[in-house]
């Protein structure tokens, strides 16, 4: 998300950062750049003027003007902007209210209703220990109706099971009731999606609105949607009475407008970015972080909260304690580090968080970029034996022709993988040796093997 706006606003103003001298014309060349970089993005044109006329105002002022860095306090208040047009920081849900808190997701088809409903599911339980109870009124999309109760079994949480020949209105009645009755903490709400906005749409929302009188009203938008995420949410802001948004799919190769142009629309804060298809991947709506992000500062403290929550610390200090004693990094090693990285989302979304300063200029090969090269590399892994696993040097020919048709990949591969594996093990033997800045030096500013 954000790629394309990164890569244009990147260049606007990386010519300024290290400016002693800014004039008017320098900031004016600058903010004409900035507005074709944010509506090439998609963002709304009202959301562009207001964001531009704000910039301009502090720029042409003493702020920058009699700055001794004043290429970085234009880049510094650029970022404050774009943090005061996403709006302020989310704590989530207001679950300050008597029980069931009820939640109701509202959206276009294909926006990611269903997975949200599941995802918001999960975060209730793991971040606030509530008992959730799960409904969907979609009787137009009959999958929809299973596809939650799927994921209703997979996270343990409870079903409330609804058929496609119901009122929509009778099954939200019918869940608020079971969700009373078998004291829930909470009730989430999936309703029906249409693939445009429409009259029927609108109503059936707000019939079943008016049974449940929901706490928390969401409108769940697809983040590369583009203009028509603006327009839903112009539609869906008149139609309800909406308490915050989802925006998913902000993993994905989007322009990333929307999320510059949805709060300005409907004056809803966003609360929660979905940002992968598990039903962990979402995260609490943090517009410093993501204005950071988009201006290429990166998100290092949403890397080191990633990397906490998601590194097993036991099996981190098992490995260290391990080359302490002088003992070979080896493939069984790896295969755990492979998995960690694959947990993280992959390279690419670490490295998504990175600086720009760290990544720019860096020959970074597309295949450590790809997540799939992790499976591929784990699956050679585990079609080794345990004792070739220990032993690496035991791997001969026929052994990565045997190792190869196990994992369904090629003589070359298993090579490559090997080629690899050998220069990490001798970066972990420095390592081990208190050789840290050696080793880095050595790399000379390189990725090291699998990121």
């Amino acid at each position: 998300m954000f790629d394309k706006l990164t890569e244009r606003l990147g260049g606007a103003l990386d010519a300024l950062r290290g400016r002693g001298r800014i004039t008017e014309e320098n900031v004016a060349d600058t903010l004409r750049q900035v507005r074709m970089a944010l509506l090439e993005a998609d963002v709304a044109l009202p959301v562009v003027k207001v964001f531009i006329d704000a910039v301009k105002t502090r720029a042409i002022g003493a702020e920058v003007m009699r700055s001794l860095t004043p290429g970085q306090a234009l880049v510094k208040i650029i970022h404050s902007e774009l943090v005061a047009v996403m709006g302020s920081p989310s704590d989530g849900l207001n679950l300050r209210v008597p029980a069931p808190v009820v939640v109701l997701l509202a959206g276009l088809q294909g926006a990611g209703k269903t997975t949200t409903a599941g995802k918001l599911a999960r975060w209730l339980v793991d971040s606030n220990k509530k008992r959730v109870l799960l409904a969907s009124v979609d009787v137009h999309r009959p999958a929809a109706i299973l596809q939650l109760e799927r994921l209703a079994q997979q996270l343990e949480v409870g079903f409330f099971p609804s058929d496609a020949s119901q009122k929509p209105e009778a099954i939200a009645s019918a869940a608020l009731a079971q969700a009373r009755q078998g004291v829930y903490d909470a009730l989430v709400v999936d309703t029906a999606g249409r693939l445009h906005v429409d009259a029927e749409m609108m109503a059936e929302v707000q019939r079943v609105d008016a049974v449940l009188h929901p706490n928390e009203r969401l409108f769940v938008v697809d983040s590369m949607a583009g203009q028509d995420a603006i327009n839903a949410a112009r539609a869906f802001g008149d139609a309800l009475e909406l308490t915050g948004i989802v925006l998913t799919k902000a993993d994905g190769d989007a322009r990333g407008g929307a999320a510059l142009s949805v709060r300005h629309v409907t004056g809803k804060p966003i609360l929660f970015l979905g940002v992968g298809e598990k039903t962990d991947a979402l995260e609490l709506f943090q517009p410093e972080r993501i204005a950071s992000r988009i201006l290429g500062m990166g998100d290092v403290l949403g890397l080191v909260e990633k990397v906490e929550q998601q590194v097993d610390r036991e099996q981190a200090q098992k490995l260290a304690r391990k080359l302490s004693k002088g003992k070979e990094f080896d493939f069984t090693d790896l295969r755990d580090q492979l998995g960690q990285l694959q947990q993280m989302g992959g390279v690419s979304a670490l490295l998504d968080k990175l600086p720009a300063e760290l990544t720019r200029g860096k020959q970074i090969p597309a295949e450590q970029l790809d997540d799939r090269q992790l499976r591929r590399q784990i699956a050679i892994i585990n079609s080794m034996t345990p004792r070739e696993r220990r032993r690496p040097n035991l791997i001969d020919g026929s052994r990565k022709r045997r190792i190869a048709a196990g994992s369904g990949m090629q003589v070359q591969d298993v090579n490559r993988l090997l080629k690899q594996f050998l220069q990490m093990q001798k970066q972990m033997k420095q390592f081990s040796k208190g050789g840290l800045a050696r080793m880095l030096r050595g790399m000379g500013g390189r990725m090291p093997p699998f990121g």
